[in-house]
């Protein structure tokens, strides 16, 4: 795959933007994943109320993910691609620093993570679909925009992200939630409290 000349243009309008765009840009590549996080708090939260399923759904959505990094880190270690802000020549200067030789960019991790994030927690909270897909694609497009990777980079890790995402989540949502009702009728305080008292007890 080469996509350098679509990165020489998006690094291009980039440099023609607003410092202000610039900076929103630069903040959203990172400060993104926290938001994420914030949202697979929430959403484990309110799922304590409802029954074991939604509970499982909830605690699978940030594992899923953790392991989506995983599987994107390994084919970015075979693959070892270097980074376009080191390798496109004629390409505007990035807008943040360029990544160390040794951190490929095949795919993006970032992309990856905000990928399986979204479908996950859209599984999780379905009504959440119409927030998390678009942050996902605006954090892929963001990896590009600052100048870290080539599209094709953040394309393959959204798809990598959610085609984990949502084969660990289907997969995995049966096994957890049989144990969610465990840890609930367990006793143990610290289980019924990480687990929430279900729908049955929401009085």
């Amino acid at each position: 795959m080469d996509s350098s000349d679509l990165y020489r243009d998006i690094t291009d309008f980039a440099r023609t933007t607003p410092g202000w765009t610039q900076t929103l840009a630069e903040l959203w590549t990172e400060l993104g994943l926290l938001v994420f996080g914030v949202l697979f708090l929430s959403v484990w939260w309110r799922s304590r109320a409802r029954d074991p399923r939604a509970v499982a759904l909830a605690v699978l959505a940030p594992l899923v993910t953790a392991l989506a990094y995983v599987g994107s880190e390994a084919v970015k270690s075979t693959v070892r691609e270097e980074r376009p802000c080191r390798a496109v020549a004629g390409a505007a200067r990035s807008l943040i620093e360029c990544p160390v030789t040794g951190d490929w960019s095949f795919p993006s991790n970032h992309s990856a993570i905000a990928g399986a994030a979204a479908i996950a927690l859209a599984l999780a909270a379905r009504r959440l679909v119409l927030l998390t897909v678009p942050m996902a694609l605006l954090m892929a497009f963001s990896r590009v925009f600052v100048g870290v990777h080539y599209p094709h980079d953040v394309a393959m890790g959204v798809l990598l992200g959610g085609s984990l995402a949502a084969l660990l989540m289907v997969t995995l949502a049966g096994p957890t939630s049989r144990i969610i009702v465990t840890m609930r009728h367990s006793g143990i305080t610290p289980a019924v409290w990480f687990t929430g008292p279900g729908p049955a007890h929401r009085t």
